[in-house]
């Protein structure tokens, strides 16, 4: 390693990698673990604990992955095959059969290849072409029964053995990839690039909940910088801290650099991601083209189609009538407890601004005082945001039922009419009351192109994100935007108040 190179690096050792990795030692008992541990292990942070090589932990994610799918398939199989109408021998020679197919179609599909390349594994994320490839495992299924054993698969089987086997390997995925999270620590990345980017990532790795954790960072202040970071530093660094990743955030636009790097990260062994800052711009709703050997990235026009606005209003309306009537009872209890608990109407209105910037009245259970609006200004002092936006956690302001509306989002619920409405949607830009609109300028105010949502990335994100991330991230989706990513959120929403509501 260089003198500069040795000067600049800044390792961050990871007090959860190194509790989890000393309650393990402490279990086991150091030497058992210790003489159990394979070659391929290394003692590290003075022999105190063994950290996976990355082929290691790859092999242990794809074992796991694939023992979920096999387990999920044939059990969604041997439960269809007891519908009546299968005939005795068609069972057991199936079930057999399906077992080493459904690797294969996830394997030539790329299934098991797809988590190396990603730093935040989701099973929700593969959710569509989990769809797709379990139909193709079912016709694969009716058409070897029709070639190995007497029976015959009715039409309501495969129907039913196509969304028991979906459903199926959905959940023992998910169930699969958190016993992978505790089977080994967390990835341990290195971070190439500017320093505030850096920080930014090691924040957002953190907050993210992805089993990865910054260990080490290396600045870079331009092309001209790469040059100190010859393939055999690299080396040195990934082999010393026991690197499973690199993360490339370079600065410069400049082809040339971004491409070396690259190369030097790849040919340290570790695995390699880069954060381009093209895609902050573009967002990740782009096509790649090959013309001729070159390739072209497609990206895609700003805002929606009249189709596709059809169908995200469609979409609104029918999810929005099943949740009014599922949560009728629960809308009647909340306005009974909030006129039990304080004076003052049961329902809040305020102006938001809305598509295209047209102001509409937004409606939520009422969680605070009468007059709260009033003693705005004299708790500006304790605002936790800034930027244009004003929340307090301990805000002196909200009511005692206010907490728990609050704390569960249930002060969100009247929100729904609005949706009926179509004054919101249920999935879309965060709604800005008037003053916080005001600070929006230029290019960015483009986030008005679709309707403001009940929730958003800003939702799943958590309520205090800045005002111009928050601008950033609403413009991402509305660039980005699909059915799909609508109904991910609404999951993702549903994930994040219940663990609010457990902290």
């Amino acid at each position: 390693m260089t003198p500069r190179v040795a000067e600049r690096l800044t390792i961050h050792v990871q007090d959860a990698v190194a509790q989890q990795l000393r309650a393990n030692r402490e279990t086991a008992g150091g030497n058992r673990l210790r003489a159990r541990a394979p070659r391929r292990f290394r003692v590290i942070e003075g022999g105190e604990h063994w950290v996976p090589s990355t082929q290691r932990r790859e092999a242990i994610q794809r074992r796991l992955l694939a023992g979920a799918d096999v387990i999920a398939t044939t059990l969604a199989l041997w439960l269809v095959l007891t519908i009546p109408g299968s005939g005795d021998q068609l069972a057991p020679l199936l079930v057999l059969a399906g077992m080493p197919l459904i690797v294969l179609v996830f394997k030539i599909a790329g299934l098991y290849d797809r988590d190396p390349l990603r730093i935040a594994h989701s099973t929700l994320d593969e959710a569509p072409m989990l769809l797709q490839l379990t139909g193709l495992y079912v016709l694969s299924v009716t058409i070897l029964q029709s070639v190995m054993v007497d029976g015959t698969l009715g039409g309501d089987q495969i129907l039913a053995l196509w969304a028991t086997s979906f459903v199926a390997v959905v959940a023992l995925r998910v169930v699969a990839r958190w016993a992978g999270s505790r089977a080994v620590p967390a990835e341990r990345c290195l971070v190439i690039g500017e320093p505030a980017r850096a920080d930014r990532i090691r924040q957002k790795l953190a907050s993210s909940g992805a089993r990865a954790t910054v260990v080490a960072t290396f600045g870079l202040e331009g092309e001209d910088d790469i040059h100190p970071l010859d393939p055999s530093s690299v080396r040195t660094i990934v082999k010393d801290l026991q690197v499973h990743r690199i993360i490339l955030a370079p600065t410069t636009a400049e082809s040339r650099g971004v491409v070396e790097l690259i190369r030097i990260a790849k040919g340290a062994g570790a695995r390699v991601s880069v954060l381009p800052r093209m895609l902050e711009v573009v967002g990740s709703a782009v096509e790649f083209d090959d013309v001729d050997g070159m390739t072209v990235l497609g990206v895609r026009q700003f805002g929606l189609s009249r189709s596709s606005r059809t169908l995200k209003r469609a979409f609104d309306i029918v999810v929005t009538s099943i949740g009014l009537v599922a949560v009728a009872p629960i809308l009647a209890g909340l306005a009974i407890a909030i006129r039990l608990d304080t004076r003052g109407s049961i329902f809040f209105r305020q102006v938001r601004i809305g598509r295209d910037g047209e102001p509409f009245e937004i409606y939520k259970f009422r969680s605070m005082v009468t007059g709260a609006d009033a003693r705005k200004d004299e708790l500006r002092g304790l605002n936790e945001v800034g930027d244009g936006m004003f929340k307090i956690s301990a805000d002196p302001r909200v009511t005692r039922v206010g907490r728990l509306l609050r704390g569960t989002s249930l002060d969100e619920l009247p929100q729904l009419f609005n949706v009926l409405r179509g004054e919101m949607s249920l999935v879309g830009p965060r709604p800005l009351v008037v003053d916080e609109d005001a600070l929006v300028i230029g290019l960015d105010r483009s986030r008005l192109h679709l309707t403001p949502g009940m929730t958003g990335p800003w939702q799943v994100l958590g309520a205090r994100v800045p005002m111009q991330e928050m601008v950033g991230i609403d413009y991402l989706y509305v660039s980005s935007w699909s059915l799909w990513l609508d109904v991910k959120l609404l999951l993702r929403t549903v994930r994040h108040v219940l663990r609010r509501g457990n902290v």
